[in-house]
């Protein structure tokens, strides 16, 4: 969820035969591809942040106006971790804002997530409400989303350990991301906690009861993932056994399902069109930070990786820095793919970083501007939060209850 909100999907133990693995994935392309081509159209979504099997239908038709339609739930998260950035803002926060009129949405801070590494102890509280504000700045609706914190609603961590108890070590340890960060860390950099967070990101997804879970191209493992935890659970302990053990039986979980969009999942780096636009990176001219001064975003943009290809296109294998900074301006300015290239074809690079950089100016001062009001105003965020914890509390609770007496748990 972050690192969003919100995060590429082996075998499963010989207990449950049903499930697939990893290496039959081309179930999960099909069911990736149905949600893609079926989602309402949205510009730009997880995280970064970090933030997560059944066959894909397409969705229902939302009416607005009927009394008795029941929303679909998504939730995602960013983490507290380093200044968000253009490709979290694109890649999730700005998708949040779409999400939310059609959906039911839940958006947190996964600042228990960020604590997986090495982090600043004094900075992390400040960082979390900075990116709660930044979350509101950016159009997140509080009338219509809760926004909380997620160490605010305790049973996150309390359903990681239970879930924790079902997950077979293995697939943890054929997690991409932990073997890629474990090995930038060192041995003796790394904790528990960065190979089992991906049991947090399933808590995370699984305590809500999700219908879809926004992500980005580097977070489909962690979903899926979450998916066939969801199914082992439901398998071992749901049904029949949850009913005789007095619950209402059936499934335990709902089995989420992936919401990619078509555009702006994956924001790269200004120095590098190869890899993602990362809070991680060591050179801070890789990113457009939202709070970047706009001497900052037109020093970061003139001196960004291009080409020397003549013209500027999309889709050019050769070409990863144009598609990337036609891809962002595209997106900045509400356009269409069509549209940017026909207007862009022509130009060279000198005369498109400075309509880059103007256009990213434009639609990031409205957002730092909102972010200053909000900072601003003494006890807003922390009443904004609280309340949020509360819904989100209301539904992690009911999900938890559930699990416990399903797992066999003595009743409180």
């Amino acid at each position: 969820m972050g690192r969003s909100l919100l995060s590429q999907f082996v075998n499963l133990s010989s207990t449950c035969p049903r499930f697939m693995s990893y290496s039959t994935s081309s179930k999960l392309q099909r069911r990736l591809h149905l949600t893609q081509e079926n989602h309402i159209p949205i510009v730009g979504g997880v995280s970064s942040q970090r933030c997560y099997c059944s066959v894909a239908t397409p969705e229902p038709v939302i009416s607005e106006t009927s009394s008795t339609s029941i929303r679909k739930r998504i939730v995602s998260g960013v983490q507290p971790t380093g200044s968000i950035h253009l490709g979290n803002y694109l890649g999730a926060i700005k998708n949040w804002v779409s999400l939310q009129d059609k959906y039911e949405t839940l958006f947190f801070i996964v600042d228990l997530h960020a604590i997986t590494l090495p982090y600043d102890v004094q900075q992390l509280s400040k960082a979390t409400k900075e990116t709660a504000a930044l979350y509101l700045a950016c159009g997140v609706d509080t009338s219509k989303a809760s926004v909380f914190v997620q160490s605010h609603v305790r049973a996150h961590v309390e359903l990681m350990w239970l879930l924790s108890a079902a997950t077979p070590i293995g697939w943890l340890n054929r997690m991409i991301q932990f073997k890629e960060k474990s090995r930038k860390a060192g041995d003796e950099n790394v904790g528990v906690g960065l190979l089992t967070y991906p049991v947090l990101m399933a808590s995370d997804i699984l305590l809500y009861q999700s219908d879809l879970v926004p992500v980005g191209e580097d977070q489909k493992q962690h979903l899926e993932l979450t998916r066939e935890l969801a199914e082992r659970i439901n398998h071992l302990y749901g049904g029949r056994k949850w009913k005789k053990l007095g619950g209402r039986g059936g499934s335990i979980f709902k089995v989420p399902e992936p919401l990619i969009p078509p555009t702006g999942a994956r924001v790269m780096s200004l120095t590098d069109g190869l890899s993602k636009m990362s809070k991680s990176a060591t050179s801070d001219q890789s990113r457009i930070n939202l709070l970047d001064s706009k001497d900052a975003i037109a020093n970061k943009i003139k001196r960004c990786k291009t080409d020397s290809f003549p013209g500027l296109e999309f889709d050019n294998g050769d070409r990863p820095e144009c598609n990337n900074l036609l891809s962002i301006y595209q997106i900045i300015t509400n356009r269409t793919k069509e549209e940017v290239a026909q207007e862009c074809h022509d130009m060279n690079w000198g005369t498109f970083k400075p309509v880059l950089t103007d256009a990213l100016i434009d639609h990031l001062h409205p957002i730092q501007t909102r972010y200053e009001e909000i900072m601003s105003e003494r006890g807003y965020l922390d009443e904004v939060l609280a309340e949020g914890a509360s819904k989100a509390a209301e539904i992690a609770d009911s999900t938890l209850s559930n699990v416990y007496q399903a797992m066999g748990f003595l009743k409180r």
